[in-house]
């Protein structure tokens, strides 16, 4: 994967002392209060009618709809405040470090996070147990959706969009804990519990310290408080999911350790990991115009994720494998131009915002995505429904 090959200019604390131990620990754990949330709602037989009075739940501050079950409510007032430690300032600037790269960060989450995901096969399996085969673009513009609400300026006021979705994704978890586990789908004592503590704060390392790794291989310019920014940003995510603030890496250097670990532990080939990647490289060779430019996805996919990967993944290769290399150096050459022209700045932002748009707009098919308690898994899967630019950042070191 990326970053294995960098130098740290930015070390200021020793890597956190994960261990194979410490991340097993992880792996026999979930999310107590969303579990114990979802089971009563399954035991009480109240699941359609939860999902049912939340698709109308939006936005913060929204008055809760009447007849919703107790537990539910509960949950849902209890989660509805970020955690307290939260710095503002620092979402804000993470903020801005998300609008002045969104192009590149929702290149990175399309065409290295979400292959990251597949090339561990127990995550890949459980992905496959929930992903929609009619609807393959579903978990993408979810995660697109989702990280568009994180990033708007009223992402935690009254009226913003992102609680209630982080509420939901919660219990969403929660659910497919309870159904695997339930129908006896899932080996606990070889793969932990479903959607564990561990690949939680793996997703979390995924799609914050691997999509900063991925930038700075694209040649894109970060500030270290950019990085660090952004960083932080997806720790207090982590927070309102239900992940362990006792266990999460705080600082870069100690999400270098953790990501390392947890990859070196669980890399590898599987069918599911396959099956997934191969949808994720039609989805976007339909949304690239043409069909001259469609090897490029896979050699973007190759580029970000490496050939070892790629080749579990089995990532078709081209001659384009090389021409993706060119990047970088053109990505250099138009932060030059942003660097120097503040109207060159505002018109490249801009351009980036409305690409990003117009990929959300297509992955979606132009309508919102409901985050809900699903009834039931895929019967494939054999579980039926009766259960800033200047002091450029460069990533810590890998530590393997």
């Amino acid at each position: 994967m990326t970053g294995t090959d960098t130098t740290s200019t930015t070390r200021t604390t020793s890597p956190a002392p994960y261990t194979d131990a410490s991340l097993d620990a992880l792996r026999l754990s979930g999310d107590e209060l969303a579990d114990a949330v979802v089971a009563t709602l399954f035991e009480r037989g109240e699941v359609g009618l939860f999902n049912s009075l939340m698709r109308y739940v939006s936005v913060s501050g929204q008055e809760l709809p009447a007849g919703l079950p107790d537990v539910a409510r509960e949950y849902l007032e209890t989660t509805a405040v970020p955690p307290a430690w939260v710095d503002w300032n620092e979402m804000e600037k993470a903020r801005l470090f998300f609008t002045d790269n969104n192009v590149h960060i929702n290149t990175a989450l399309s065409f290295a996070s979400m292959p990251a995901c597949y090339v561990v096969p127990r995550v890949a399996r459980l992905l496959s147990a929930t992903h929609g085969l009619h609807y393959p673009s579903k978990r993408m513009a979810e995660t697109g959706q989702f990280t568009t609400y994180l990033m708007r300026p009223d992402a935690f006021e009254a009226g913003g969009r992102f609680v209630p979705a982080a509420q939901k994704v919660r219990l969403l978890h929660a659910s497919i804990r309870h159904h695997l586990v339930r129908a006896d789908r899932w080996d606990t004592a070889a793969d932990g519990v479903p959607i564990c503590q561990e690949d939680m704060i793996g997703g979390q390392m995924f799609f914050s310290m691997l999509v900063l790794d991925s930038l700075h291989r694209l040649g894109v310019h970060m500030s270290t408080e950019g990085a660090e920014a952004y960083y932080y940003a997806w720790r207090v995510v982590g927070a309102i999911l239900g992940v362990d603030q006792t266990a999460v890496p705080k600082t870069l250097d100690e999400a270098r350790a953790f990501l390392d670990l947890y990859l070196v532990r669980h890399m590898g080939p599987s069918e599911e990991g396959v099956v997934l990647t191969r949808q994720l490289i039609d989805l976007y060779e339909e949304v690239v115009p043409g069909t001259f430019f469609d090897p490029m996805v896979s050699a973007l996919i190759r580029h970000l994720v490496g050939d070892t990967a790629g080749d579990w993944l089995d990532v078709p290769r081209s001659r384009w494998d090389t021409a993706v290399k060119a990047l970088p150096p053109l990505l250099g050459v138009l932060e030059s131009v942003e660097d120097a022209s503040p109207f060159a700045a505002w018109a490249l932002d801009r351009l980036g915002h409305l690409t990003s748009v117009f990929e959300l707009s297509t992955l979606t098919r132009g309508r919102v995505m409901h985050y809900a308690i699903p009834e039931h898994l895929r019967k494939e899967y054999g579980v039926d429904t009766g259960v800033a630019r200047h002091h450029r950042w460069t990533p810590p070191a890998s530590t393997v």
